[in-house]
């Protein structure tokens, strides 16, 4: 597989944008002024990039979203064929009209979402999300334009333009799957592990002063902080891109990601500002013979088949730390 001509072509194009650096610098501009947009907004702007972003539904908006023009536009193809086949093809004609103005509307909404999302991208990733965007708007140019005409009545026309426009949404889908699947862009990057399963010494506590300190668990990386009294732990990987919560800083109960300023409350683990949607893994934690040790707590509450080891510590958990409610 060494070899590039081994290399699926869809692989090789995405190599090809990935080596394009001329993209940095428009891809910055458009950054720049969307952080400049924001600002502007004062404190609304960051309710509105949290919206963007799904941090208020635990999961990036933009993926959910692109789902409605894929299916409508998707739809309105099936529709084109049938109304061309059909001897009378108006209530085809009428469907593929309104399916392609609803593919028109979730265009604009995931756009919002997907801009949102690649501001926060770096390198490669940006610049196959810039390429990737400009497909999209072009595929939401040409079903605009097939939408007009199909007001006008040119439905002939109208469908030789959905079909374009289908075309070039399927190759940008393709560089969308690339973010996702290559990049890992909407992927939690926080650790999934259930260790340690149970309290294992990390630091000593005379170490532990008033700034965040990395620690390893087991294999596990976690980011120890004194906060009112208490110790806490979380996951070190911050689960937007995976930055390090350990070189961060504490403000008001909360952990600041370094990369992209994320903020994660310590005592729960709850993901309170974006671009993050979701918090990191939260420890539960004990001091003994001066040596702080962790526990991970398990993110369900009731443990779903085959996760009998998970329930029993939870329950544990609660016993040992009964001021700690939260899983």
């Amino acid at each position: 597989m060494g070899a590039r001509g081994d290399r699926p072509r869809g692989d090789q194009m995405v190599a090809v944008i990935e080596g394009q650096g001329w993209l940095d610098k428009p891809s910055y501009k458009i950054e720049h002024g969307m952080t400049l947009a924001l600002n502007l907004l004062g404190p609304a702007g960051v309710r509105v990039r949290d919206f963007l972003h799904g941090r208020w539904f635990g999961h990036p908006l933009h993926p959910m979203l692109t789902d409605i023009p894929a299916g409508a536009w998707t739809a309105a193809l099936v529709l084109d064929g049938m109304a061309a086949l059909a001897p009378r093809p108006e209530g085809f004609n009428d469907a593929a009209r309104a399916t392609v103005g609803a593919g028109l509307a979730g265009a604009v909404a995931a756009a919002l979402a997907g801009l949102a999302d690649w501001q926060f991208t770096h390198d490669n990733a940006r610049r196959v999300g810039l390429v990737h965007a400009t497909l999209n708007t072009a595929a939401t140019g040409l079903y605009s334009l097939s939408w007009v005409q199909r007001r006008r009545g040119a439905d002939q026309q109208a469908r030789w333009a959905g079909a374009a426009g289908w075309a070039v949404m399927a190759a940008s889908s393709y560089l969308g799957g690339s973010l996702v699947y290559r990049h890992r862009i909407g992927v939690d990057h926080s650790d999934k592990e259930l260790e340690p399963r149970q309290f294992t010494p990390v630091l000593a506590e005379t170490e532990l002063g008033t700034e965040p300190r990395r620690a390893q668990a087991r294999g596990v990386a976690v980011v120890l902080a004194r906060a009112g009294g208490s110790i806490y732990a979380l996951g070190d990987h911050c689960p937007h891109l995976g930055g390090p919560l350990s070189k961060g800083h504490l403000s008001r109960g909360q952990i600041i990601c370094p990369w992209h300023g994320s903020r994660f409350d310590l005592a729960t683990g709850a993901c309170r500002r974006g671009p993050a949607t979701t918090g990191p893994p939260r420890f539960a934690t004990r001091v003994r013979a001066g040596q702080i040790e962790v526990r991970r707590i398990p993110p369900v509450t009731a443990a779903p088949p085959g996760r009998v080891l998970a329930r029993q510590q939870y329950i544990h958990d609660q016993e040992e730390a009964p001021g700690d409610r939260r899983p």
